[in-house]
Formats: structure tokens, sequence, C-alpha cells
């Protein structure tokens, strides 16, 4: 009896040792998947209440400075750092540059300046370089380095105009640009277009005339695999344009842009600095009726966008 017993208590030590392992696997993974899935919780967003499909302003009175021109955001891949753009003015970069907000693992920390005067951000895919605009046309770039970002660098700058450049896929690189064919102030010759840099040359290439006017094209967002991209379109001649999107064709290609939507395109407003969270859901960009009521506004994207495929 004395043996038994012994052997029933090694036994029930034993499962109590499976199960405390089994407990800690699952722990693990839990606290892995949680990890992973930061852009499920709350604080996800700057802690936002994420809207449907009317848009609203986004972290409204956390964001804007006074009298500012708000521009473009991006979030990193893991939702836990936040980049935004900002000026006072339409045509005057005193008073503008980019700012960081980070995520702690507790709580959203507070804005902070990574650069001056460069706006209109767009990170690399392997988020190590973040890409920024200055006056002239002329490129910089920030790379990232243990503690934070570096202080901008000087990248390009060539005799026709460089806007608002993206870069979706390594080596793979979107601006708005007008070639040969006028001068860097002569907006209304700017395309939207796709660039090629090699160690010998830089060519910028039309995307072509589906989606390309007589006009200024320069605002947009290229989806990360190149499937889609959203335009600043049908633009008033008071610079209001409405927010289209166009579909990249099996040929490459495009398709002729259509409409998000009256709830995103109601009203005359200027917009601009589209931007899709990298979880594919919620579609930002900067709206206003003048400089003093700009404000980031952000509208859930991925049911519109599955609606809008042709």
């Amino acid at each position: 009896m004395k043996i038994q017993i012994f052997k029933t208590i090694a036994n029930l030590n034993n499962l109590k040792s499976g199960l405390m392992i089994t407990i800690c696997i699952i722990g693990n993974i839990t606290s892995a998947t949680a990890q992973t899935n930061f852009w499920e919780s709350s604080s996800a967003y700057l802690g936002q209440t994420p809207p449907e499909d009317t848009p609203k302003i986004f972290a409204k009175g956390i964001l804007a400075d006074s009298g500012i021109v708000l521009g473009k955001v991006n979030f990193s891949k893991d939702g836990k750092a936040f980049y935004y753009s900002y000026a006072r003015h339409w045509f005057d970069d005193n008073g503008s540059g980019t700012k960081e907000i980070r995520f702690d693992g507790n709580k959203w920390g507070k804005p902070s300046v990574i650069a001056e005067k460069i706006t209109n951000l767009a990170i690399s895919p392997d988020e190590s370089k973040m890409f920024l605009g200055a006056g002239g046309g002329a490129i910089w770039i920030l790379n990232k380095t243990k503690t934070g970002w570096s202080k901008p660098e000087f990248w390009m700058e060539k005799p026709y105009g460089l806007y608002n450049l993206q870069n979706p896929k390594t080596d793979t690189y979107y601006i708005g640009s007008n070639g040969t064919q006028g001068s860097k102030s002569d907006w209304s010759t700017y395309d939207f277009c796709k660039m090629t840099i090699s160690v010998k040359d830089t060519v910028v290439e039309s995307l072509g005339n589906s989606i390309n006017t007589t006009a200024f094209d320069g605002d947009f967002f290229i989806a990360p695999d190149e499937s889609y991209i959203i335009i600043s379109a049908n633009e008033t001649p008071t610079y209001e344009p409405e927010l289209w999107i166009s579909f990249r064709t099996k040929n490459k290609t495009w398709t002729r842009p259509q409409s998000l939507g009256d709830k995103i395109n109601k009203g005359l407003a200027h917009r601009f600095g589209q931007y899709v969270t990298p979880d594919g859901k919620y579609l930002f960009y900067t709206k206003g009726t003048g400089e003093k009521d700009c404000n980031f506004y952000w509208v859930r994207f991925n049911e519109l966008l599955k609606n809008l495929k042709p």
C-alpha cells in the first residue's frame, strides 16, 4: 500500500509539473500574441476610439498647435510610434517640421520634434530610413539608430521637381514630379510618377494619362504592394480636391480613378496627406477650408476598399 501511495503522489507531482509547464507555455504564447496584436488593443492609434464609415478628426486637441496646417502622418508597423508633419502656413516653412510620439509600453508620450522645416514624411519598408521633403524639391533622410532617429542628412535634389516621395518596397519609389516638362515652380506640370534610382542615373516616369491631368498631380498614397493609389483629384480652380482611388492592372497600367465617396468628399475642402495604416483598416488625410481649420481626419477604409475593387 505504501509503495502504491508513493507512486500516486509521484504521479500527481509529475502531473502538476506538466500543468505548470503547459501554463507557462500558454502564458508565453498569449503574451507574444498580445504583443503582436497591439493594433487590436485600446492603446492603438494614440488610444483614440476608431471611426466607422464617417470621417472624424483624429486626436482632436492633442496634435494641433495654434493656427497650424497639418500635413501627413505615418505609424510604425507595430503601431507603437506615430509621426506627423506640421506647418503654420501653406507656402512658408517657418514653424514647420516633423514630430514623433512613442508608446513606452504603458502610455503614449508627448510629441517631440525630430526634424525642423522638412515635412511630408515617408518611412522605408524596413523602417531604417525616413524621407522628408524640403523647399525647392530637396529630399532629406533620417536614419534609424539604437537611440532613435539621426539628424537629417541631405539625400537628393534634381533640376526638376521632387514632391511627396514614397518608398513602398526596397528600391521602389513613387513621387510627384515634372521631369523635364517645366520648372520646379510650375506645379501644373507635375505628374504622379515612378522613380528608378541606379548608380548611373535617376529616371522619373509618369504613371500615365489615366490618372494624371493637365493640373497639379502630386498628393497621393501608394499601397505597400502597389496594388492601388489614392490621389487628390478633381481639383477646383481654388485648389479643393477630392480623394479618388485607382487600381493597378495585371499589365501594370492604372484604372480610371473613382471617388472614395460622398462621406469623404462632402463639401469643398483641401484634402491631402492621404495615408493608410499598416493594418489596412483606416485612411488618414488632412482636410481644411483654410490654414486655421486643417485637421487630421480618419475613417474606416478596409471595407470601403473591398467595395471599390474592380
